[in-house]
């Protein structure tokens, strides 16, 4: 039995953003036909470290993909060099349960989770929206960025971070890539005071207050991926169309799952879900003055068919490193 082993710039080599969007806006809607089985994250909490570990198996019915992602998240990292988060997804024949391949997913992570983004604006934000906000200036920023600028054209981008260099620099690695005006400030209300706002930073207040959103903004709220995190203001949440990527699984650790513990939303407050949307059962956006929320908590669909999807253009290009198994 041979393993394909993929690393970061083999991922980078065959998966680019609009290829992502296709096959994330496909995963999704697989999960909205109900046609994949997919228990919610299971976490380690290592406290002492600001960390966590997660396990994310999936198994997509029609594709015949099945397999599990691994992955960190430690906010600290960057600190000492290293990425916030890491991890490989390790795919798995349906047929025999051999591991086909392991594939390094810190890249993916960010691709997969910018595309959920992009598709997610596609269906709920306005058509004609052309400022957008970011709260936190990371790798998730960037990513969610790249997306959104498949599918709109940006006049202007303002974005905040806990320090203004983060700012500065992420203007510095998207200003080659998207011709728009950067505006930094740590006003969190100017930054609100968009189209499309985006959330990504892994803090457990909520930084985004209700009378600071606009009519017809659209939030995709990324950062909230585990129990305890938040960032939207729950008034918001419950007064907004608000559409998650998973039930289950955001109620236990997306931008929901505080309120939702505390009582101050329910999940009947919920929408529905973002596959219920792409194939019909649900509306997207009815109106240019309604107030609309993605809260994503990334799911294991979304890194088992990405990295399926790099399997099999990294077997085309004839690139990775192959390694015997042997009984």
């Amino acid at each position: 039995m041979e393993i394909l082993f993929l690393n970061q710039e083999d991922v980078k080599d065959t998966l680019d953003m609009t290829c992502a969007m296709e096959v994330n806006e496909d995963a999704f809607l697989q999960h909205g036909l109900a046609k994949v089985q997919m228990p919610i994250k299971s976490y380690l909490y290592f406290h002492e470290y600001n960390g966590d570990l997660r396990t994310m198996p999936a198994y997509i019915e029609d594709k015949d993909i099945c397999g599990v992602k691994i992955v960190n998240s430690h906010p600290n990292n960057p600190k000492v060099g290293l990425p916030t988060v890491m991890g490989v997804v390790v795919l798995n024949s349906t047929n025999t349960g051999e591991t086909l391949a392991i594939v390094e997913a810190s890249y993916l992570t960010d691709i997969r989770t910018g595309a959920a983004g992009g598709i997610a604006a596609k269906y709920l934000a306005r058509k004609d929206s052309e400022v957008v906000g970011i709260i936190g200036a990371g790798h998730q920023a960037h990513a969610q960025l790249l997306a959104l600028s498949e599918l709109f054209d940006i006049k202007e981008v303002k974005v905040t971070s806990l320090h203004m260099e983060e700012c500065k620099e992420f203007e510095c690695r998207l200003e080659s890539e998207i011709d728009c005006e950067f505006t930094k400030t740590m006003n969190l209300e100017q930054i609100c005071d968009c189209d499309i706002l985006v959330t990504t930073t892994p803090s457990r207040n909520y930084l985004v207050e209700k009378e600071w959103v606009k009519p017809g903004t659209h939030i995709n709220a990324i950062g909230a991926d585990a129990k305890g995190k938040q960032e939207i203001d729950p008034s918001l949440l419950v007064h907004s169309k608000l559409v998650v990527d998973d039930i289950p699984q955001a109620s236990h650790s997306g931008d929901i799952n505080v309120p939702i513990s505390e009582g101050k939303l329910e999940v009947e407050d919920i929408y529905c879900e973002l596959g219920q949307i792409i194939n019909g059962t649900y509306a997207g956006r009815q109106t240019d003055e309604e107030i609309t929320i993605f809260d994503s908590t990334g799911l294991a669909i979304q890194d088992v068919a990405t990295a399926s999807y790099v399997y099999s253009k990294a077997k085309d290009k004839m690139i990775g490193k192959r390694v015997e198994m042997f009984f």
